[in-house]
């Protein structure tokens, strides 16, 4: 059968274009703050965001008659596409500005932005441009909010991972949060906005300079991680920094189908939603013995030991990536824990990485169905997750997600020892790459390394494995199969 252009193919050439259109305004924030302090290097956004948006209003002339129709191949191929190529755009910036990086480099520092990994190439940091380091912010906020929508609003409708559960919170016409998804979305921008000038204040009353403050405010609500200082946490030297730290990520992490519900006067209590409440156990229980660890290992005081647990664990959870020390330095123990807590991720529907606790939960249900079954072979039940039945297409959503995230860690682990990393580089990198976190184990890529010393296939191969894990396997992977393309 011949490949032909799918239904819908139009719309989603004129969504790019409006994508594009939209980055490009969004270069001409980090052009004003150049040109406000005369950095030369406001000349690269310039030509950069004249690029994007070329391309941009092309792509929408083009496509202006187009038809509303969205088929579902098609809305697998906007959802895999717009991260594809507004990465692509989003790295002129660090191509054509003083910098000057590499085209890999260029790549590598965009994608591991837009999906709020939080992997850097970038030295120097300290002594960096303001609308460089203000760039690298902003496309880890820009990711963070397209993160969230797609989590809501596009993969329930694509049916991944076993985000059907989810279609209530945006999409399903009898359970809406609100009567449009268009105005769910415009509901969620608002939040994000709101939340973000929170953190901004709060870091600025703490002690963080103004622009500091916007920057990680940005990154801490999109759990990015990206810092405006070589040391990242550690260089602000501040407990009042670290804990509003804190609780960005922690806001960052939760899911924001459960902030638009209260701000549409459906005050349910987070509390009540399962995966909030797994979530925050989960970082008590890991949070405490890693505590005592460091009074007994180190001889820390309490208050000292239980900031420095919850913080550093906090961020890898949340796959955020800070550092408010090296906590590489902790012991065999400590490394151990945080190479595994590195795959848990946050809560569907924020902006953190990883498995996510709720594929967690379903296993657990799962396991625990398939135990009674056992001993009572003739039992009719109906396994539940907040409310809703658990079909087994959900389980085997969720069974075939965990499959392949396992699964690409040991290839992705196989690949980059073959390329020549050591097996902890390799490990962690691999980990630290599909769940979004940022920084890995070992001496050049740990909490006081970065990523510049890799050789450009390792970065290829990681920079990929970033857009796997944010695009949750399934939605880039269906595009390689040949029945896909056919009409």
């Amino acid at each position: 059968m011949a490949m032909r252009p799918f239904p819908g193919l139009g719309t989603v050439f004129y969504a790019l274009g409006w994508l594009l259109v939209i980055l490009a305004a969004a270069m001409l924030v980090p052009l004003l703050v150049d040109l406000a302090v005369a950095n030369p290097d406001w000349a690269g956004f310039l030509a950069s965001s004249a690029i994007t948006a070329f391309f941009g209003i092309a792509l929408i002339l083009a496509h202006r008659d187009r038809g509303h129709g969205l088929s579902l191949r098609a809305a697998f191929l906007m959802t895999a596409s717009s991260w594809l190529v507004t990465a692509f755009f989003a790295a002129l910036p660090f191509k054509l500005g003083g910098y000057n990086l590499t085209l890999t480099d260029a790549l590598f520092e965009a994608v591991s932005a837009m999906t709020t990994t939080g992997s850097t190439v970038i030295t120097g940091l300290d002594r960096a441009p303001p609308g460089f380091l203000l760039w690298r912010s902003l496309l880890q906020w820009v990711g963070g909010i397209g993160i969230i929508v797609m989590a809501l609003v596009l993969l329930p409708f694509l049916r991944i991972g076993g985000m059907q559960l989810f279609r209530s919170e945006s999409s399903d016409r009898s359970e809406k949060v609100l009567p449009t998804t268009a105005e769910f979305v415009r509901r969620l921008v608002m939040i994000y906005l709101a939340l973000t000038l929170f953190l901004a204040v709060a870091l600025h009353l703490a002690g963080m300079p103004a622009f500091d403050a916007v920057n990680h405010a940005f990154t801490s609500i999109a759990t990015g991680g990206f810092s405006t200082r070589d040391a990242s946490i550690a260089a602000f030297d501040s407990e009042a920094v670290e804990l509003v730290l804190l609780l960005g990520m922690l806001m960052g992490a939760l899911p924001y189908a459960r902030y638009v519900g209260l701000a549409a006067g459906r005050g349910d209590p987070f509390l009540a939603d399962s995966q909030i409440r797994t979530f925050l156990l989960l970082l008590l229980v890991l949070s405490l013995p890693v505590t005592l660890w460091l009074m007994v290992a180190q001889g820390r005081g309490f208050g000292e030991a239980l900031l420095a647990a919850t913080f550093n664990l906090v961020s890898i959870v949340t796959t955020t990536g800070y550092s408010s020390e090296d906590y590489t330095l902790w012991g065999a123990p400590a490394v151990a824990l945080f190479l595994a807590v590195t795959v848990i991720g946050g809560c569907t529907g924020s902006t953190a990485g990883g498995i996510k606790i709720f594929r967690f939960e379903i296993l657990w249900i799962a396991t625990r169905e398939y135990l009674v079954q056992l001993f009572l072979p003739n039992r009719i039940g109906s396994p539940r997750y907040a409310g809703k039945p658990v079909t087994g297409q959900v389980i085997i959503a969720v069974l075939s997600y965990v499959f392949l995230f396992i699964g690409s860690w040991g290839v992705l682990t196989v690949l980059l020892g073959a390329l020549g990393l050591d097996l902890v580089t390799a490990v962690s990198a691999a980990a630290t790459s599909l769940a979004n976190v940022g920084p890995g184990l070992g001496p050049v890529i740990g909490p006081s390394g970065n990523f510049a010393a890799l050789g450009d296939p390792v970065k290829w191969v990681l920079l990929s494995a970033m857009l796997l894990g944010r695009l949750e396997f399934f939605t880039l992977l269906v595009l390689f199969h040949p029945q896909f393309w056919r009409r």
